[in-house]
């Protein structure tokens, strides 16, 4: 058997022969020039029920078959291979008294046929031509996926995201942006103790720290067609696509995922996450529902560095009190976001009652579990950026003097009163600029334009100038730069990546041009900015 090489880049064409006569089969290896074909041979067979257990084992690309077989024939073959959706080329061998069976299996499927005695000229050619359909459907295949994974350009992820966070209706969307059918997998990557990680970090800290984990996980996944989405800060939702009708991924290929995830943020970032899997695959209108009973389940769980698969929790006291407890700070946050007094009043009046009517031996837990959705909430402000950093300052004083429910129940009322007086006092253009910066943060690595954020926010570029300068002290391409450079710099030093794949992380797609930006900015190449780093570190 050869091995093969494809040759100009291309991927190497697998073949399997099948006929019962063995002296054809070693005339077709060692005459046809395979390997000089970019073409693998992988095996032969004596008929066709030997070869369709190759097929299952080997998935050949092009399968040259000899009619008459014992056992089972070339054109039972055929039609075994058309009803598992074999989508392969199959050239058929024939003597020319079975003319008719040649011309049924063109009928059936086949992409040609050699008479014999064999032209191996003539079978070369053919051979040629169907190895060049075969790398024509590779090629539109992986662009294919490429196109989708590059679907996590800027109006696809907002469209996912949007739906994700149950900000639209798919039924709403026009049939144009909908994207092609398919089925996802879902998993959610959630930075283990962020709240208190983020105590510690000021404003560009978190950022780079939330930049560099979305590139590790971004490495992690590989080829896997995917989007990544940050849904709020040390929170990452993973989108695999899969063909619509597929199944169910296996639980513990899911659980191998989420291991393999958690290593590669751990190895590269020192940090630890944990992960959340949902068991079924998912439309687009399901997106959202199971998003929030993923996110539900993976932070009731109060377990760090875990691998959880979803389940639907049992319908025991302490499952209803979590599930009670959760869906009455949704409306809380739902109500601060919309700065809705009267409901958030109604929602911390409905917390008082569920925690008067617990019983005496529960308020342990009770305690615990309001002070995780006290962080939750702290989390879930600050990534819409209505808490001022003294607000949050006070708030964790207070929450380490809090010792009991009905303390930290204060906690939560006085946090939420902060929150909808600092959000009733901001101004739409403040408004604006937070959306802005938080959209320049997701899309770093994309083309970004004054006029695409522009009317991202809904108003004019040269508006959009004005508050912008107002806001940062800086024009939109000076801060774009700054961003860049901040998070380039961060990944040279926290990771091992090349600086041609830093830069085209970070919105730089040719070397060169980052090389020289840098430098400029830096007064040293990324390399030495590196280099010199890394010695640094050596000598302390």
């Amino acid at each position: 058997m050869s091995k093969g090489s494809a040759g100009f880049g291309e991927e190497p064409v697998t073949a399997l022969l099948v006929d019962d006569e063995a002296h054809i089969t070693r005339n077709l290896e060692k005459v046809i020039p395979w390997e000089q074909l970019g073409i693998s041979l992988i095996g032969t067979a004596t008929n066709g029920a030997k070869a369709l257990e190759l097929v299952d084992v080997q998935m050949p690309d092009l399968i040259l078959s000899d009619i008459r077989m014992p056992v089972m024939d070339g054109l039972e073959l055929l039609k075994e291979l058309c009803d598992r959706g074999f989508d392969g080329e199959v050239v058929m061998l024939t003597g020319y008294q079975e003319f008719d069976y040649a011309r049924t299996a063109i009928k059936y499927g086949a992409k040609d046929y050699i008479l014999k005695p064999i032209d191996y000229e003539e079978l070369e050619g053919v051979v040629t031509r169907a190895a060049g359909h075969i790398r024509l459907r590779k090629r539109e295949k992986r662009n294919a996926e490429h196109k989708w994974k590059k679907l996590s350009t800027v109006a696809y992820e907002k469209l996912l995201l949007d739906v994700l966070m149950d900000y639209t209706s798919v039924l709403l969307l026009p049939e144009e942006d909908l994207p092609e059918l398919a089925d996802y997998t879902l998993l959610i990557v959630d930075l283990d103790d962020y709240s208190q990680l983020a105590r510690y970090w000021n404003e560009r800290e978190r950022k780079l720290w939330n930049f560099a984990v979305r590139n590790v996980l971004q490495d992690a996944l590989g080829d896997m067609v995917y989007s990544a989405l940050q849904t709020r800060e040390g929170e990452w939702c993973i989108l695999l696509q899969q063909p619509p009708g597929e199944g169910a991924v296996a639980d513990a290929t899911l659980r191998r995922w989420g291991g393999e995830l958690q290593q590669a943020v751990k190895l590269h970032t020192k940090l630890t996450v944990s992960v959340g899997c949902y068991p079924e695959p998912l439309r687009l209108e399901g997106l959202a529902q199971a998003y929030r009973k993923l996110q539900r389940a993976l932070q009731l769980s109060l377990r760090k560095e875990a691998v959880l698969s979803y389940e639907e929790p049992a319908t025991a006291e302490r499952s209803e009190l979590k599930l009670t407890l959760w869906a009455i700070t949704d409306e809380l946050v739902g109500a601060l976001k919309q700065k809705d007094a009267a409901r958030m009043e109604q929602a911390i009046a409905a917390l008082n009652r569920e925690l008067k009517a617990i019983p005496e031996h529960s308020h342990l837990r009770v305690e615990q579990m309001l002070h995780f959705l006290i962080l939750h909430l702290l989390r879930e402000m600050r990534d819409i950026g209505v808490l001022s950093g003294e607000h949050e300052t006070a708030v964790w004083a207070q929450l380490d003097r809090s010792v009991n429910a009905k303390e930290l129940l204060e906690t939560v009322r006085q946090l939420a009163q902060q929150i909808m007086q600092a959000g009733m006092s901001r101004k739409p253009s403040e408004l604006l600029m937070h959306a802005a910066l938080d959209y320049i943060e997701r899309h770093m690595a994309h083309d970004l334009c004054i006029d695409a954020l522009a009317d991202h926010l809904g108003i004019s570029g040269s508006y959009f100038s004005l508050l912008f300068k107002q806001h940062t002290g800086e024009t939109f391409v000076e801060y774009l730069k700054r961003q860049r450079l901040d998070a380039a710099k961060s990944m040279l030093l926290m990771t091992d990546k090349s600086v041609t794949q830093i830069g085209k992380a970070v919105g730089y797609a040719e070397r060169r041009y980052f090389t020289k930006v840098f430098a400029k900015a830096e007064g040293m190449t990324p390399s030495e900015y590196r280099e010199k780093s890394t010695a640094k570190d050596a000598r302390l």
